[in-house]
């Protein structure tokens, strides 16, 4: 599964890896577990379902083999 983001202002959804995605995370919940709010995205994206955290929004495409 790849995980992408996209903020309020922009169009395009991009790829973001683990690290990245950490990082927005963190400079839009910084009070929050870090982790455990990756693997709660990780879990709902999955179900096909795009979460929002602050102004960035979170989506997963399946990889197809």
């Amino acid at each position: 599964m790849e995980l992408y983001t996209q903020y309020v202002y922009e169009k395009k959804w991009q790829k973001t890896s683990q690290k990245d995605a950490l990082r927005i995370i963190e400079e839009e919940m910084p009070e929050t577990d870090v982790q455990s709010t990756l693997a709660y995205i990780y879990s709902e994206t999955g179900n096909g379902k795009t979460v929002t955290l602050g102004e960035c929004r979170f989506k997963a495409s399946a990889v197809l083999l």
